[in-house]
């Protein structure tokens, strides 16, 4: 019997490449595969599984912006590739898997120069930019949508994308429309930073709301620090009971316990409200790379999960009038939430390390091989 060689996991420094990238190194921890991670200096700061492996550190760099950035930028990647060509012929590792983000693209282009077996995690419904760079060197796309811009069905693998374990856990927390005059408990979040945009749109959108309706209602919503005073303001002078902050540390148990969420449309957002079962209204954000944003929600919205309003037309007199007509169907909201729930893939990090044992053709991917 022999070890089966180490996965190599190559991301990008952001939460939305970060999550699956943890989420597929649990999984192959629990199942007993050695597994490495080569990602840039940002890794530093990572935990869980991905920190209890070792981390190979490369150079890299976004190349935007001005044109002399570029080049830098270009020619840091060039150093990154050196570095990942290295680190992968000390590591021999059995495939690599990127998750996006430039920091994945010296590695994916060394395993292709080493033709190391190699495929990539999109979380999008639009290939991102920097997996788009080496799509020729990989055998599959794991994608988290039906359809992936970008990416043909022959190399296309649905699994799904990983959320985190607080996210798992609430997948079975029931789902209650609020029935008439009962309490209608809204959630609103918009980023880490949360949106200005919301900030200044939903409350005028509530106050604008019938009063018997407005009375019924309890917020939940995210605010940038320079906002939280103003909107606090507004909801105190008109009665309504609501709860404001730049951050939620319990965000999975607030989304578990909404009737109604709205939020922007980024691939961890709606993959969470899909895991726990919850309706939307999604305000794509306009300046995600190739608008990914509302690719990903006019999907979502396909599966009757959501609703959509484009960021040019997120006014109050807009969002009143999908509130009115969301708070008086009950029915609707149930449906809505059922929707979100099936088209949840809470097994996405085992679709994942399966389709990895695949490209490794090591017999039940068990972590060793004879």
């Amino acid at each position: 019997m022999t070890a089966v060689r180490p996965i190599v996991l190559a991301t990008g420094g952001t939460g939305g490449h970060v999550f699956p990238a943890e989420a597929l190194a649990g999984e192959l921890e629990a199942r007993g595969v050695p597994f490495t991670l080569v990602t840039d200096s940002r890794g530093r700061q990572w935990q869980g599984a991905l920190s209890r492996r070792p981390i190979h550190y490369i150079h890299s760099a976004s190349p935007t912006g001005s044109l002399q950035r570029r080049l830098l930028a270009l020619f840091s990647l060039g150093l990154g590739l050196f570095d990942a060509w290295r680190a992968l012929g000390r590591i021999g590792p059995a495939a690599v898997v990127g998750f996006g983000g430039y920091a994945s693209v010296p590695t994916m282009i060394a395993a292709r120069l080493r033709r190391t077996p190699a495929l990539v995690h999109e979380q999008n419904a639009v290939l991102g930019k920097a997996n788009r760079w080496v799509l020729g060197g990989v055998a599959k796309v794991a994608t988290s949508f039906a359809r992936t811009r970008f990416v043909d069905d022959a190399r296309a693998r649905l699994v799904g994308n990983p959320v985190r374990e607080s996210v798992r856990t609430l997948r079975g927390a029931t789902y209650r429309a609020p029935g008439p005059d009962r309490v209608i408990d809204l959630l609103v979040f918009g980023g880490s930073q949360g949106a200005a945009s919301f900030s200044k749109v939903i409350p005028e959108a509530i106050l604008s709301l019938p009063a018997p309706m407005r009375a019924r209602l309890r917020i939940v919503q995210q605010c940038r620090p320079e906002d939280i005073e103003r909107v606090r303001a507004l909801y105190l002078a008109s009665g309504i009971v609501a709860e404001l902050a730049p951050f939620f540390a319990d965000l999975p148990q607030r989304l578990a316990g909404a009737h109604l969420v709205i939020g922007r449309s980024g691939a961890s957002t709606v993959a969470e409200l899909a895991t726990i079962g919850r309706p939307s209204i999604l305000v794509p954000y306009p300046y995600a790379a190739d608008d990914h944003q509302t690719a990903n929600a006019r999907a979502f919205e396909a599966a009757g999960a959501c609703v959509v309003i484009p960021h040019a037309d997120f006014t109050p007199p807009t969002l009143v009038a999908h509130l009115r007509a969301l708070f008086e169907s009950p029915q609707r909201l149930a449906d809505m939430a059922a929707a979100a729930h099936a088209a949840g893939r809470p097994d996405a990090a085992a679709r994942l390390a399966d389709l990895v044992g695949e490209l490794v053709a090591t017999p039940k991917f068990s972590g060793v091989a004879a």
